[in-house]
């Protein structure tokens, strides 16, 4: 295989690939999955990062800051804080703290660490490896045909962006992508400049996690967000849980429902895999529950097959409807059908299609277990429904989420106390992105109050969404990306097609604390923006500030930094927004982007002229646990997307999920030591899957009829689009999954989901529902793979 030029290294350069063979296995152990999540060990594994990070004294002191009324918010995940009292402990979990152990670490990168390290070299570091380098601690520039990056001021940096920007033969060459970790102030500035600049090319984070519920949700209830409190879990019948994990990806979610299960709730679980957070929890603040066995959550759970939720929320609904036949008027809420809702006669007809044998059959749900959890809906009220992204992910995530949705209209469980949708967001400021217009589709109303506000004209035509800005890429009609944080490289699907799309770019630019992978493929020319984090302090003109964000309950609250940072040379994400806007529009701008340099309170203020519900911004969000923003569906009142004044029954179909004989469905997932692209180290202990991440989990019986054992390597390959992708050189794990059913992490295997495979509608990676093929390993198999993938996954080009 030709060895291309994947690192952008100039062509003089005549390094050969280390010798070493790409896709190295480590020594993978296996150990029985955990029934318990949290406990002892959760806090053991919080002090080991701080530890590996180098940060104990600088973290050990954050983390008692965190989560607290007078500090700062997680980084990690979106879930909301108790609005009363918060615990003197500690208000955080594992996740968290590994968070903040990577940001509050003591080591740091500057000009002499990329002087001795080229990017060809960093590229072949794993992501653990990468994310153990410590905080980047000035700005990097990388020229074009250049092997390192090298220092660069802030004003230069900003010089060569304005110099791309305005040599564009139009605004839509230009894309602005946002993490969930940036405030609400910086995100009202970057999307303020980026319109006045003139586009609405705004791909985000949540068109790769939650945009599925905001498009069913709002189109079914009238809002893209949940309708439920934290304190509605405490008070409530029933909690079902569908393609969540809390115990990994929202672990302070535990409490919660321990909280509500002591008083009285049951919780249902349905999920492919039998996750330790579904089952049982020690709370690590309480002595009673370390010294007793674990308090058993779910009262049933329900193993379903990779996209059989559909058939099971069919079958759940037809069985609710027998339950009201047998018990009339004490099952389904009429009044608040008739009154509250459009569509229920003709989806009680529709259901009247299906048989509930081969309902069961293709959710692999014995129909006499669909029959109790039907049962245990039937005869509660109040019903919350969580779920995650193992339901936003598949390809009719949006049409499961309708079902969802009608499971609750038909027991009138929206717009009541404990009842109601929950989507749990991913990071932690994802929500407020898109209420303050991180939106690449925003409503006219939204663009008029702008254009009405600031007096410049409001681009009206849709942007990009990340499927669409990478396909635009590719073609080449993008030549420009801003990165306000994040990890897009390893975020997005299809990565030799991503990989492709960002080497064609004539400049990447990104915003970040700690170096990733998508600064090692990157465009033509390429920038690293360092900035302060979330923990550290932020001074404007010697004084302390604070910002805000949104959780995924629709609380804005502020946040505070409390740690030195870890660089003279860094600023904060608002000032790059401000710093850039005038660098690149200089005179013809309107906007006064000092005032927002010198005060974010000049920045809320904005917003509240422009954002109903933000009405005394600045002294609300000051106040003990911050302030909820309006939510219809919450307050019972809906606005459908074709029933105005009335929430939506939606009528849906279920999908062919046949497969070949020698077909599987796949869904991606993530390690305990993971959070979103971030690998915190190499164990997956909840699972009982240690010292190595490229594993695929299989049914026992399905690795037997494939002629495998426990331990084999194999390759895998996907076939959509009529391309063959391959993730090569996987272990073989045993695992009680649904029998077709297979699991494995990412970012790893993201190279098998294709660019074209997206969610209906929501347009986002159905990362979820991957059809895949497992053969043995093959030793020739790297012959045949792009060296983009290769370079991705951060390894050597040399072939053995």
């Amino acid at each position: 295989m030709e060895n291309k030029d994947v690192f952008n290294n100039k062509e003089e350069d005549s390094r050969l690939p280390s010798a070493e063979p790409p896709y190295k296995l480590l020594d993978l152990k296996l150990k029985p999955p955990k029934k318990w999540a949290a406990g002892v060990p959760a806090v053991i594994h919080s002090l080991d990062q701080l530890v590996l990070n180098a940060s104990v004294l600088r973290g050990g002191r954050a983390l008692f800051s965190m989560n607290q009324f007078d500090g700062f918010d997680c980084p990690s995940c979106a879930w909301p804080d108790p609005d009363d009292e918060r615990s003197k402990l500690g208000e955080y979990c594992e996740n968290g703290a590994k968070a903040l152990a990577e940001e509050a670490t003591s080591k740091k990168i500057g000009a002499e660490f990329f002087r001795e390290n080229s990017v060809y070299d960093l590229a072949k570091l794993t992501d653990f490896e990468i994310s153990q380098l410590g905080r980047i601690a000035e700005p990097m520039y990388l020229p074009k045909g250049g092997t390192h990056y090298q220092p660069i001021s802030w004003d230069d940096a900003f010089a060569k962006i304005s110099e791309k920007l305005n040599a564009l033969d139009s605004p839509n060459e230009a894309i602005f992508y946002t993490s969930g970790r940036t405030s609400n102030e910086a995100t009202w500035v970057y999307q303020l400049f980026a319109r006045e600049f003139g586009t609405n090319n705004f791909p985000d984070c949540s068109n790769m996690c939650h945009e599925t519920s905001g498009y069913a949700l709002s189109r079914s209830i009238g809002i893209g967000k949940g309708t439920v409190k934290l304190e509605d879990f405490y008070d409530t019948d029933l909690i079902m849980i569908i393609g969540q994990n809390p115990g990994t990806n929202s672990p302070r979610m535990l409490s919660a429902l321990t909280k509500g299960k002591k008083n009285g709730a049951e919780i249902m679980a349905i999920n492919p895999l039998p996750e330790a957070g579904l089952k049982g929890f020690r709370n690590p603040q309480e002595v009673r529950a370390l010294l007793n066995k674990p308090y058993e959550l779910s009262d049933l759970y329900l193993p379903v097959k990779i996209n059989g939720d559909m058939a099971l929320l069919k079958a759940l609904q037809i069985l609710v409807l027998e339950e009201e036949t047998k018990n009339p008027g004490k099952v389904l809420d009429h009044d608040f059908i008739t009154n509250k809702t459009a569509g229920f006669n003709e989806l009680v007809e529709e259901l009247k299609r299906y048989d509930l044998n081969f309902l069961s059959e293709e959710c692999g749900i014995p129909v006499e277990n669909l029959r109790e959890a039907a049962q245990m809906i039937a005869s509660k009220k109040r019903v919350i429904i969580c779920w995650g992204m193992g339901i936003t992910q598949q390809h009719n995530g949006v049409e499961m989420i309708y079902n969802i949705v009608n499971l609750l209209l038909m027991k009138g469980s929206i717009g009541i106390q404990g009842g109601g949708a929950c989507p749990v967001r991913g990071h932690s400021n994802v929500q407020g992105n898109r209420t303050l217009l991180i939106n690449h589709h925003p409503t006219t109303e939204q663009l008029d109050r702008l254009e009405e506000y600031y007096g410049f004209k409001v681009p009206r035509e849709g942007g990009y969404d990340v499927v669409n800005a990478l396909k635009a890429m590719h073609e080449e009609k993008v030549k420009f990306m801003f990165c306000m944080g994040g990890n897009f490289l390893s975020a997005a699907p299809d990565t030799t097609f991503t990989a492709e799309a960002m080497r064609k770019l004539e400049m990447s630019v990104i915003v970040s604390i700690k170096l990733n992978r998508g600064h090692l493929i990157h465009g033509k020319e390429a920038l690293i923006l360092p900035v302060i984090s979330r923990s550290e302090k932020d001074m404007i003109n010697g004084e302390l500030q604070h910002v805000s964000t949104e959780n995924s309950m629709g609380v804005v609250e502020w946040s505070r930094g409390v740690l030195d940072p870890i660089s003279e040379h860094l600023i904060n994400e608002t000032h790059v927004a401000c710093r850039m806007a005038k660098a690149v529009l200089g005179e013809r701008s309107v906007v006064d982007w000092d005032k927002f340099i010198n005060s974010y309170d000049a920045v809320r203020n904005d917003i509240e002229q422009c954002i109903p519900g933000f009405e005394d911004y600045n002294k609300r969000v000051v106040q003990k646990g911050g302030f909820y923003l309006p939510n219809g569906p919450r307050d019972g009142n809906f606005n459908s997307e074709f029933n105005p004044g009335k929430a939506a029954f939606n009528i849906t179909a279920v999908p062919d999920n046949s497969l070949a004989e020698d077909e599987y469905l796949m869904g991606t997932t993530r390690t305990h030591d993971q959070f979103n692209t971030v690998v915190y180290g190499l164990n997956d202990r909840y699972r009982g899957i240690f010292n190595e991440r490229r594993v695929v989990m299989m049914n026992e019986k399905d690795i037997e009829k494939a002629g495998l054992k426990e331990g084999d390597h194999v390759d895998l390959f996907n076939y959509d689009d009529g391309i063959e992708r391959i993730a090569p050189l996987f272990i073989v794990v045993k695992y009680p999954i649904p029998q077709k059913s297979t699991m494995t992490y990412f970012p790893e295997t993201n190279v098998l989901v294709s660019i074209n495979n997206v969610v209906n509608g929501a347009n986002m990676p159905a990362s979820k529902y991957v059809r895949i093929k497992i053969r043995k390993h093959d030793p020739d198999i790297f012959k045949k793979i792009d060296d983009h993938v290769i370079a991705a996954a951060g390894t050597s080009l040399e072939q053995p």
